[in-house]
């Protein structure tokens, strides 16, 4: 698969749900991906991607953002309070705001910097208990905490678990950002974009399925 065979199929996916394909931003998941690669896809003109890590992110990206113009840099794995300051200054969104006490870490250094960072709350939707992000129950409470911290909740963000259908969690996670008046939905992978899209994805995060496997 390659960008423009991913993007026609996310072109087409909004096409049947009645959705403008500017509703759907296609983060390129670029983490661990030799240079080469990354840069093929920029040069394409795509602005939109993804790391896990802020500091694979951090040995990479500055450059890049240099270079082109109008990147839109997202952080999608879990983020250590003591990394905090380096991804406000390098991310224009952080996906894996998990709590509150992390929120008022990225609030506190945000003011400091004079720059914020959207956020979206992941949800652990599955209730696993080895991963990370709020229990659905938590949700309400902690979107309205974030938003009392004058933080720019964009939305919520969701990895369902792999055994079990995604369109029930993309729908669950669809029902709470409706009921908390958010627009924004970070959900669907290379494997389940399309269905995501149908159930009000504003973000999919695809990797392999554009840049090939990583090394």
């Amino acid at each position: 698969m390659t960008l423009p065979a991913i993007t026609a199929r996310l072109h087409a996916a909004c096409e049947s749900a009645g959705r403008a394909p500017g509703e759907v931003t296609l983060i390129a998941v670029s983490k661990m991906q030799p240079p080469e690669r990354v840069e093929a896809v920029l040069a394409a003109g795509h602005r939109a991607f993804g790391e896990n890590r802020v500091q694979e992110a951090q040995g990479k990206w500055p450059a890049w953002k240099d270079a082109h113009a109008g990147v839109d840099l997202h952080l999608l794995g879990p983020l250590q309070s003591n990394k905090v300051r380096a991804a406000v200054r390098l991310f224009d969104a952080i996906h894996s705001v998990d709590g509150l006490k992390l929120a008022a870490r990225i609030a506190d250094i945000a003011q400091q910097e004079g720059r914020a960072p959207k956020v979206f709350v992941q949800v652990n939707t599955g209730e696993e208990p080895q991963k990370a992000g709020l229990a659905p129950g938590a949700v309400d409470e902690a979107v309205r905490g974030m938003r009392a911290m004058d933080l720019p909740v964009a939305g919520l963000m969701c990895i369902p678990p792999a055994d079990e259908a995604p369109a029930l969690h993309f729908a669950l996670l669809a029902k709470m950002a409706a009921r908390n008046g958010l627009t924004g939905l970070s959900m669907g992978m290379s494997a389940d974009f399309e269905q995501a899209v149908a159930f009000g994805a504003t973000h999919v995060r695809v990797g392999s399925a554009i840049f090939g496997a990583r090394p």
